[in-house]
């Protein structure tokens, strides 16, 4: 059986692109919840499925490595620039090979372009076109929170995803937690998708086609395994994407205003405006897009002293609309991507991450004197009180006192 690709065993079947760590954390990228399909296969290598191809991608400080298999049986594929093909595979591997190259003893050499195909695949999925570092300075510069907590979580990217696959990943996150909604997207691959391979005994498929997903069977069968109510916006939505728009409606969402692209997003079922958000940020390239939920709602009162909408029990249009704005205001026009970076440091899984670093001895400091401010209001308000009380109690006057005094003494006698 196939095993997943370690960098470790040989670099010779992998393929690299120059990106620095600064640009690019895979485990915060692929973890902070963007995409619920990739798995940490080993230390600092994580397998997923992208364009209907499994990879495998690691890092190390300056380079992005990746390796990519055969859909049939999960062997490996020839990716390595410039090198060949391995002949160490199964006896299927050896007899394709035998019959690609005709009785040749030389191995198959990769084309030039299956190698930029590939390639191109990965920068466009990491959009590392755009230079992240300028961004976080920018961010930084704007916002002195932004610029404590970049120092801790560096190259978060916001990932450019398949349409359909980042639409309904996202109707199963309504009142879910990550692990879960990973659990429920991987049950409707397996349950709808096309098989791409086993490595290390773990099975991959691709993403449902929307025909698929569209069948009338469908919700019974989801509802079976275990998506409730989700089920049925999962088979409407994709039926209704069909009936009214066609297979190729959601990708033609990039091409319009983000605000235009969300509201169409919005009138399918199970599509509120935090989901049709994520959709634009996360496919659709409206990198002003800040989808808001009660965990940014949290971030913004209290990272950012945010009082606006602070009597609502739920997040109204209004409040969604507002904080949006605010960040926008703030962060510019990448502001969906700043949001990211925030979003993801303050997931429990990476509160490590902070522990023995300054961000945690400049929130003590932070807080110190958030504290000492208040102090300071305090006391300066007793004093204003007690100068109140004194100046209200009048000093009696020389005739008063010679009045009581006769008093007094009168009753003496």
């Amino acid at each position: 059986m196939a095993k997943h690709a370690v960098l470790s065993s040989g670099a010779k079947l992998w393929s690299s692109v120059a990106c620095s760590r600064s640009e690019l954390r895979l485990d915060l990228t692929l973890g902070c919840g963007q995409t619920f399909r990739w798995r940490e296969t080993g230390e600092g290598h994580w397998t997923g499925v992208m364009g209907g191809r499994v990879w495998t991608l690691t890092q190390t400080d300056d380079t992005l490595w990746y390796h990519v298999y055969n859909n049939q049986d999960g062997e490996e594929s020839s990716m390595k620039r410039g090198a060949s093909v391995s002949l160490q595979g199964s006896n299927k591997s050896e007899k394709r090979l035998k019959e690609d190259v005709k009785e040749e003893e030389e191995p198959l050499a990769v084309t030039c372009a299956q190698e930029t195909n590939e390639e191109k695949m990965l920068r466009d999925y990491f959009q590392l076109s755009v230079n992240l570092g300028d961004l976080y300075r920018e961010w930084g510069a704007a916002d002195p929170h932004f610029r404590h907590i970049a120092n801790i979580f560096p190259g978060v990217r916001m990932l450019r995803q398949d349409p359909t696959e980042c639409l309904f990943s996202f109707i199963c996150t309504s009142n879910n937690h990550i692990s879960r909604i990973q659990g429920m997207v991987e049950r409707l691959c397996q349950s709808l998708g096309t098989p791409l391979g086993q490595l290390d005994q773990t099975s991959y498929y691709d993403f449902p086609q929307l025909s698929a997903l569209a069948d009338s069977s469908v919700e019974a069968r989801l509802r079976d395994l275990g998506f409730g109510y989700r089920a049925r916006f999962l088979q409407q939505s994709a039926r209704q994407i069909l009936d009214a728009h066609g297979p190729q409606w959601l990708q033609g969402l990039r091409s319009i205003p983000y605000l235009q692209a969300r509201d169409a997003l919005r009138t399918l079922p199970g599509v509120g405006t935090k989901v049709a958000d994520c959709v634009c940020l996360m496919s659709l390239d409206k990198a002003e897009a800040v989808p808001i939920d009660t965990h940014v709602w949290q971030i913004a009162k209290r990272d950012y002293k945010y009082a606006a909408g602070s009597g609502q029990k739920s997040i109204t249009e209004k409040v969604h609309r507002d904080i949006g704005d605010f960040f926008r205001g703030l962060w510019g026009p990448y502001a969906g991507w700043a949001h990211s970076v925030l979003f993801c440091a303050d997931l429990k899984k990476f509160q490590k991450l902070k522990e023995m670093s300054p961000l945690k001895q400049w929130k003590k400091e932070e807080e110190e004197e958030e504290v000492e401010k208040k102090t300071v209001k305090k006391k300066t308000k007793m004093k204003m009180e007690e100068n109140v009380t004194v100046k209200d109690v009048k000093p009696k006057s020389a005739c008063q006192r010679k009045a009581k005094m006769s008093v007094k003494n009168e009753g003496m006698v």
